[in-house]
């Protein structure tokens, strides 16, 4: 394969490591791989993101009755989000399940995924990013950047936790709360006079713990899997964004496959997006459930306050669309 044979010194590393085995040469069509093409998250085991990733990797195997392989690895053990990213595009690690914010310095146009307070529930996002329109332009961006798009899924909307509590718009001035290094991130909390800080995510606990940062924004998902809960005292339904899951294959490697197999990796990708997103509307629930009971309190944002989060963010609005165009916003927006 034309760029994968470089990335086999880095599967033979992780067989010594993982006890991955027979990592010595390229399968024929027919039969069995002696290796596992290796799969890379940022995220942990209990994550949606762990099952949208282990799904699409079951059903590969199904659908090929054996003769294909995929080996998951999470926790960021082959890389960051950064480095997957490098890695995908290169064709060292074929195959990468992430959020779509860390894509924006490789694929601007993801920016469109940053339009804040766009939706109002998780059913017109879906239908926002499966509308074949918009679902086609994406693909060529991803193309363009040396990926194959194979479908999103997601883990709800990321909602805002702290330790002050927000009844309405003016509530969050001056909240030190810890974002994602995404310029659009970055802007809508300013918009709403917060204070964003950006800060590695592995830091975020122990920087809530210490008050170093007031409050954080993630999925009700990342919020439990993390106990990012035990040290706030409130979690506001911003739903300031969708938190998409998107699953990439190098495009060189997608393209050095035989139809065959395109064709059972392109149907393990759409059975795996749609078990993930009822994992994820299964799973919200019982996280906040959680949540509810260790005692932090879950704030529902009344109509005066979203419509106040709303109009600050149209500044946001310009900015992306000057970015990736009126268009690919439009299309997305489904105007």
């Amino acid at each position: 394969m034309i760029k994968w044979r470089k990335g086999l010194v880095l599967v033979c590393v992780a067989a010594m490591v993982f006890g991955m085995t027979g990592c010595k040469k390229k399968q024929s069509k027919d039969e069995v791989q002696r290796y596992a093409w290796p799969l890379g998250t940022s995220s942990p085991e209990d994550t949606v993101t762990q099952i949208y990733a282990e799904k699409f990797a079951k059903e590969v195997k199904r659908l090929s009755h054996g003769k294909m392989k995929i080996e998951v690895y999470p926790n960021s053990t082959l890389g960051g989000d950064r480095e997957l990213l490098e890695s995908c595009k290169d064709g060292d690690i074929p195959f990468v399940v992430q959020n779509t914010a860390p894509q924006v310095t490789f694929l601007p146009e993801t920016a469109v995924f940053d339009l804040p307070s766009a939706f109002t529930d998780i059913e017109e996002v879906r239908k926002a990013v499966d509308n074949p329109n918009f679902y086609q332009k994406m693909e060529k961006v991803y193309q363009k950047g040396g990926y194959k798009l194979l479908g999103y899924a997601d883990q709800g909307f990321r909602v805002m936790s702290t330790n002050k509590e927000v009844k309405d718009f003016r509530d969050f001035k001056g909240q030190k709360i810890r974002t994602m290094e995404n310029s659009y991130h970055l802007d809508f909390w300013k918009a709403l006079k917060a204070n964003p800080t950006p800060m590695t995510f592995s830091e975020v606990y122990i920087g809530l713990q210490q008050g170093t940062i007031d409050a954080q924004e993630n999925p009700y998902e990342v919020i439990v899997s993390s106990k990012l809960y035990e040290q706030q005292d409130y979690v506001v339904e911003t739903n300031h964004l969708p938190h998409y899951i998107s699953l990439i294959v190098s495009d060189d490697f997608f393209h050095d496959l035989s139809k065959e197999q395109q064709e059972i990796i392109t149907k393990a990708a759409a059975t795996a997006k749609e078990y993930a997103r009822n994992a994820s509307d299964e799973r919200i629930a019982d996280r906040m459930k959680i949540i509810k009971d260790s005692g932090t309190k879950i704030v529902s944002l009344d109509e005066k306050t979203q419509k106040a989060i709303q109009k600050a963010s149209e500044p946001i609005y310009e900015e992306i669309e000057q970015k990736v165009g009126k268009n690919l916003v439009d299309s997305y927006l489904q105007k």
